[in-house]
């Protein structure tokens, strides 16, 4: 048995990091109650992961930030709540603890003192639960940053918490491990009385297993609160105009000429691995031409992001070659033996976690490092930073912490970070993670229209809507075996 099923109550509630201007939430009344399985949903930036957060009992001090009316669970301060709430961060990687996979899952019943045999029971269940059939001493540095999403979820689901937080749980894994970690969870749900509540840009995988959305604002407050299936009826396009992915209502596709230009990269019998000796592919031949986008496609596990990494000149092929004759420019044609300011106006990466990419305090300083490496004036740093900036909707966050954003707005950081130094070729490691309707039309537009410049793109992707309107070849990977699909465009 887990905790009693838990309340929650906002009375004129919000918060604002510290040295932001706007609040991140502000205004929000409502009442959750116990039992009840939530979605919440709303633009990218209306607060959504700073309000699990809070209830997690995690958003920090007054050294953090400045909070302003109530949050309660079960009537306490929800600050002085931990141990009834059990949060799945967007990011698995900040949830990984221990070294082993059934030692790390144990953790969170190890801190709420659970007898050490009830402890094996329920890690062992959890892991059932989410699918991660591994061995308790599997190493946690190998898995794959879906897998590591799963982890994260046994790890919460051991605890048995009687308030279940979820912050987009799904966002990193193949679309079987969508359903399943889905369906994991509503057989939890099933024999519990937890309350639920699941942040998630997919709406239509939830909306079966919830019984009542609620619609953060972006100005503050709530938007919409219902029934599913009355919020849809009563305010389905005013959501999809606000950015809310809703079931039904599918973003304009950008329009692209699609003519393939110079060879740009291409490899020869690659094999691909992320640690020295342990190849994860091998008898790899693509090629990226100007102009075209490749979509790396295929369960987590399968080495995407190895691959991703190895194109970018970031890792060495285990064997076989990479060529960027197209980018060498006089240099040799390897990529992985170009030096890093080589690299920043050749191939740009966008890593699968944004934040492994940040290294300073602002999104302007951020968005400048890279222009400042190639000595480029402060003038034509600022012309360069400035339409990314209002183009991918960071204008006004220009002297934010690059750590306090949303997760949808780090992600589009991460991709701007890159495209200041105008390199030839992008590989992006899920480049439209965390965002909603109205961001990923953007963006996706805006890589299209890269593409129409003569830019060639890779992008390593679960998300299917983007393959359908971004790529013109398709690589599949399984974890047995490489198959590649060109995707016929009329």
């Amino acid at each position: 048995m887990g905790s009693a099923a838990a309340s929650v109550v906002a009375r004129g509630w919000g918060w604002r990091h510290h040295g932001r201007a706007g609040w991140a939430v502000r205004e929000l009344d409502l009442r959750i109650e116990p039992g009840e399985r939530v979605l919440l949903l709303g633009a990218s930036g209306a607060g959504k992961s700073t309000l699990l957060h809070a209830l997690a009992g995690v958003l920090g001090g007054d050294d953090e930030g400045e909070q302003i009316g109530q949050l309660l669970i079960d009537g306490a301060a929800a600050e002085s709540a931990r141990g009834s709430a059990g949060l799945v961060l967007q990011d698995p990687d900040s949830q990984v603890v221990l070294a082993r996979v059934g030692d790390d899952v144990a953790f969170g019943c190890e801190n709420l003192g659970v007898p050490r045999d009830e402890i094996w029971r329920r890690v062992r269940n959890a892991l059932d639960a989410v699918g991660l059939a591994l061995p308790l001493d599997h190493p946690t540095s190998e898995l794959s940053g879906g897998q590591k999403q799963r982890l994260a979820l046994a790890g919460v689901l051991a605890m048995r918490p009687g308030l279940l937080l979820l912050d987009e749980p799904t966002a990193n894994l193949d679309p079987d491990g969508v359903i399943e970690v889905r369906d994991a969870v509503a057989r939890v749900l099933r024999g519990t009385d937890a309350t639920l509540v699941v942040v998630e840009h997919r709406v239509d995988v939830w909306w079966k297993v919830v019984d009542r959305v609620i619609v953060l604002a972006p100005g503050g407050g709530v938007l919409a609160d219902g029934a599913p299936d009355d919020v849809l009826a009563a305010a389905g396009d005013a959501l999809s105009a606000a950015g809310v992915w809703v079931p039904g209502h599918v973003p304009e596709a950008p329009a692209r000429a699609r003519e393939a230009g110079a060879g740009l990269l291409a490899t020869e019998d690659l094999a691909v691995a992320r640690v020295k000796g342990s190849v994860v592919r091998e008898g790899i031949t693509l090629t990226v031409d100007a102009g075209r986008c490749l979509a790396v496609t295929g369960p987590n596990g399968a080495g995407k992001s190895t691959l991703g990494l190895t194109l970018a000149g970031l890792l060495r092929p285990a064997s076989g070659r990479v060529l960027a004759h197209g980018l060498s420019g006089g240099l040799a044609p390897d990529p992985i033996s170009w030096k890093s300011r080589e690299l920043l106006t050749r191939i740009g990466t966008v890593f699968q976690d944004p934040e492994h990419q940040f290294i300073t305090g602002t999104v302007r300083n951020e968005l400048a490092v890279g222009a400042r490496t190639l000595g480029l004036s402060e003038i034509e740093t600022a012309r360069r930073i400035d339409p990314l900036m209002e183009r991918l909707r960071l204008e006004s966050l220009a002297e934010a912490n690059p750590f306090t954003l949303s997760g949808g707005e780090k992600r589009r950081l991460s991709v701007a970070t890159v495209l200041v130094t105008r390199p030839r070729l992008l590989v992006l490691d899920e480049p439209t993670f965390g965002q909603d309707a109205r961001t990923w039309r953007e963006l996706v537009a805006f890589l299209a229209e890269l593409l129409e410049e003569g830019s060639g793109i890779v992008a390593v992707t679960h998300d299917r809507a983007l393959v359908s309107v971004l790529a013109d070849t398709e690589f599949r990977m399984s974890r047995r075996r490489l198959e590649t699909e060109s995707v016929v465009r009329p």
